[in-house]
């Protein structure tokens, strides 16, 4: 794998405290929180991430841009967006006549913080004529300084049409997930500029992790995230034969999702974010979720609570806007990337 080093990977941050609420508060909290949203003409977005009674009073839950995508069709004046900051950027930035509250300014994303738009000019200087292609988990002003965007299940898609469309010559600079960066390049078999960045949570999920759990639990179906620290060396062993490749799947949220409620089997080894699990349990009753590594919590995700969501509804704040010129820019590499990949 060719990585491009340019930044510190940034520190895991330390464990947020959650709101611990009880049967009857959630139940009251989710009444408010629907009454309100009803009062500010309001969709209220989940990642599949946040924590179970979030999701539970969302209209939408799923991935970020599809998300973003979603709120965009309705005729909601608000979008409420349980999530971090970056998908409210995006959300602002494909509606922008529409308001987006963040129920916690401070949900950042260790991946999208691990590269700046200044980088991205940099990298571009000593790169003249290459295409950026940045995963969609980035910053508005990254956004605007890229060619094409990608999500963890169409990066492959949109990294061939670019050869085919560029010509087969054309320098890829790809990032910032250097664990996406690598299974684009094993899938397609070329080697592009990769940035060293990643998702603390994704990477901390280990190879050691994953040779325990599929000991424990034998003929399971395997989800890996892309963005996960296993995924190379997942990949090398089904390329080596020591996994089965008929049973190990590399797939996003929103496939790890469509995959389960299609597949015939009843025990699952998820490695991605645990989060994930409630809605997989929640869409396929009687068949079992193990995640691959327990400790996989991002505590960015769980910093969104009811109460939370319920004073931002209350309070219209805080409010995430992007600029309309950075927005249209930012944009830009969105609608490429739905063109290929619609």
């Amino acid at each position: 794998m060719s990585v491009e080093s340019r930044v510190e990977l940034p520190v895991v941050p330390p464990v947020a405290t959650r709101l611990r609420l009880s049967e009857d508060e959630i139940v009251r909290l989710r009444e408010e929180v629907r009454a309100l949203a009803k009062e500010r003409n309001a969709v209220i977005l989940a990642h599949n991430y946040q924590v179970p009674e979030v999701q539970d009073v969302a209209d939408f839950v799923g991935d970020s841009l599809a998300l973003s995508q979603k709120a965009a069709a309705t005729d909601a004046d608000v979008i409420a967006f349980c999530g971090v900051h970056f998908m409210a950027e995006s959300a602002s930035i494909l509606s922008p006549s529409k308001v987006v509250l963040l129920p916690d300014l401070e949900a950042g994303c260790s991946l999208a913080a691990s590269i700046t738009a200044e980088d991205v000019r940099a990298w571009k200087a000593e790169h003249p004529g290459a295409v950026v292609v940045m995963y969609v988990n980035t910053t508005a002003e990254v956004k605007a300084e890229t060619d094409y965007c990608c999500t963890s299940s169409n990066a492959v898609q949109v990294v061939e049409h670019i050869w085919r469309e560029h010509g087969e010559d054309t320098e890829i600079l790809f990032g910032p997930d250097m664990f996406l960066g690598a299974y684009v390049e094993k899938t397609t078999g070329r080697k592009m500029h990769v940035w060293s960045g990643d998702c603390h949570v994704h990477a901390g999920i280990r190879p050691s992790d994953i040779a325990e759990v599929r000991e424990q639990n034998p003929g399971a179906e395997f989800l890996i995230h892309p963005e996960c620290g296993c995924s190379t060396s997942v990949m090398e062993y089904v390329a080596a034969g020591d996994v089965d490749p008929e049973h190990t799947h590399m797939l996003s949220t929103g496939g790890m999702l469509k995959f389960a409620r299609q597949s015939d089997a009843d025990t699952f080894i998820v490695a991605t974010e645990t989060g994930m699990l409630h809605p997989l349990e929640g869409e396929n009753p009687g068949k079992r979720f193990v995640p691959a590594n327990r400790a996989a919590v991002c505590p960015y995700m769980k910093m969104i609570t009811l109460p939370k969501l319920r004073d931002a509804l209350s309070d219209m704040r805080p409010e995430v806007k992007v600029d309309p010129e950075l927005g249209e820019r930012a944009r830009l590499p969105i609608e490429r990337m739905i063109s290929i990949t619609p």
